[in-house]
């Protein structure tokens, strides 16, 4: 169970703009691919954990209470017990509220730890939750940012291509392929616009990301959670 809770703490604290950064560079989303298939794997398993670990705890609460319910009845009849004068019967009924009681402390004690771990693992799928929507937002932002980029290049290759038409002599030609350069031109500002508007609406939610941390970190400074 620590080692789940080790390797989601991780997949947690990734840096997404690191991811993001790499993405670019590499220009292919195969590591933020990588990172949401983990994501997945591990909220499977989380889910899984927090199951068994959820029964135990209602199980565990279960066999509290019966034995408390035993050890109050077996309290109640000490007393009846000694104010009959049957002093024999009080002692062992006294021993046997002991070993009652005993257990009824240790199934205690183990639910309140499975309960502590169960909360910790409901807590960790959440935050796992939050970071896959955020990354997976990311990835749609970033297929468009690629798909402008190889937009570009490829541009940037009909252009080149088209300098050794206009050095052909030929003036029709030439014309021709000044017309294709504007056009292409134009068709490149416009992904310039539409890539500047990416980067903000990445950045924007990349920030607020941010934001949401440092305002969840502050209620909990404040005892507001």
């Amino acid at each position: 169970m620590a080692s789940l809770l080790d390797k989601v703490a991780t997949l947690i604290k990734a840096n997404l703009h690191y991811l993001v950064d790499q993405a670019l560079k590499q220009n292919s989303l195969a590591v933020v691919d990588q990172y949401i298939r983990e994501v997945e794997d591990n909220l499977d398993k989380l889910e899984d954990a927090a199951a068994t670990v959820g029964g135990q705890v209602k199980t565990l609460k279960r066999k509290f209470d019966e034995f408390q319910a035993k050890a109050d009845e077996l309290d109640r009849n000490i007393d009846i017990l000694l104010q009959e004068g049957r002093e024999e019967l009080a002692v062992a009924a006294q021993s046997k509220l002991n070993s009652t009681q005993r257990l009824a402390d240790e199934y205690r004690q183990q639910h309140e730890r499975q309960k502590a771990e169960y909360e910790k693992l409901l807590d960790a799928k959440l935050k796992l939750e939050a970071k896959l929507t955020t990354i997976k937002q990311e990835r749609e932002e970033l297929q468009a940012l690629l798909d402008l980029a190889r937009a570009k290049e490829l541009t940037a290759k009909a252009i080149s291509s088209l300098d050794d038409l206009v050095g052909a002599g030929d003036d029709d030609i030439g014309r021709l392929a000044e017309s294709i350069r504007t056009r292409l031109d134009k068709a490149s500002a416009r992904g310039e616009m539409a890539a500047t508007r990416l980067d903000a609406q990445m950045d924007e939610v990349l920030e607020r990301a941010t934001i949401d941390a440092q305002l969840a970190e502050r209620k909990k400074r404040l005892g507001m959670e």
